[in-house]
């Protein structure tokens, strides 16, 4: 077997030795996938991990002995495995994301044969996409430089990013430190329907600005941000009063719902120049082509950097597209922002 066919090998850990005989059952039919190793809780999976040194593990958060959480946190200082989680609970996945997970699935709510087969698809295009992530020990958090001061940008500004795998935590990166002030922000980040809320909250207590999961005619002010809902299409529009958004069911686009694309295409269309286009980690192409348009319509476009990127995907594609007018690691992308919008041009 050549290198790029090479299996990859899966741990999996939950306290439910039917699921995990289930999970495993389900994930030994793809071709690529090999579950080397199954523990009911992390102690057995760190000692397995020990000794199988799988290239992936996936794991439910609530389990005996030690929460998920935890085991994460412990899991990625000794060894930088990437965690694909396996919940239900929007919180859990939140918090392992937060932790250092790479990404998620939820379980299925019903257990009907197809609902089982979707969830298995995803489980293994997750891992499949987890087996190539960029995982880092996260160090301890530094004291913060202060943020540049923004000087009053022009009503018509307006922000939007846009994320996928590794996104949670990079969107937290960028608009963490934003001040009050900053023109509107409105964000895509593929999540399914209930996380997407439970994120914006989660967004809210932290962030300067206000955060809140978009509705359909939300206004887009400054000082406020909004998330994409799950299966909803995010898209902007303007009337006399300024920008607003249309948040609206319809079919996947580039293999999303929300999709990266649809909003970066609106904003092309509607603020044109007046507007700040950002891509960020993720796999696949999703955003690449509207964020070249909203560069060719004047817009400045930033991309996350291949060194920070979770997964090189969603930017290089965009990168290579050339719809990134600059390419900065994660941690200066804030920076840069209100760089821009004080009129500073490179």
């Amino acid at each position: 077997m050549t290198p790029s066919s090479k299996k990859i090998r899966v741990l999996i850990v939950d306290d439910s030795l039917l699921f995990r005989k289930t999970l495993e059952q389900g994930l030994n039919r793809d071709p690529r996938i090999e579950v080397v190793g199954s523990a009911a809780d992390p102690i057995d999976a760190m000692n397995q991990i020990n000794s199988l040194r799988p290239d992936v593990v996936t794991m439910d958060v609530e389990m005996p002995r030690m929460n998920g959480i935890e085991f994460i946190k412990k899991l990625i200082p000794i060894h930088p495995i990437p965690v694909v989680v396996v919940s239900s609970l929007p919180l859990n996945v939140l918090d392992a994301l937060s932790a250092g997970a790479v990404d998620f699935v939820k379980k299925p709510a019903v257990r009907s044969p197809q609902d089982f087969q979707n969830f298995i698809r995803d489980l293994g295009f997750k891992i499949k996409v987890a087996s190539t992530a960029h995982v880092r020990q996260r160090p301890a958090a530094p004291v913060p430089p202060p943020m540049p001061t923004l000087i009053s940008p022009a009503d018509n500004m307006i922000i939007a990013i846009g994320a996928s795998t590794g996104g949670t935590e990079a969107i937290l990166a960028v608009v963490r430190d934003l001040p009050a002030t900053t023109p509107g922000i409105i964000v895509v980040q593929h999540m399914p329907p209930g996380f997407t809320n439970m994120y914006a909250q989660r967004l809210n207590k932290i962030c300067k600005m206000k955060v809140k999961e978009a509705e359909n005619n939300d206004r887009v002010e400054r000082g406020r941000i909004l998330i994409a809902a799950g299966e909803y299409h995010l898209r902007l529009a303007r009337d006399p009063r300024g920008y607003f958004v249309k948040s609206e069911q319809g079919p996947k686009v580039s293999g999303h719902c929300p999709s990266v694309d649809v909003m970066f295409d609106s904003v092309a269309s509607v603020a044109k120049r007046n507007a700040v286009g950002v891509i960020l980690t993720g796999m696949g192409q999703d955003g690449a082509n509207g964020l070249l348009k909203m560069r060719q319509n004047g817009a400045y476009t930033i991309g996350q950097d291949k060194d920070s990127c979770v997964v090189y995907g969603m930017p290089m594609v965009a990168f290579q597209l050339g719809g990134v007018s600059r390419q900065l690691p994660l941690d200066k992308i804030g920076d840069e922002i209100i760089r821009y919008l004080n009129g500073v041009r490179s």
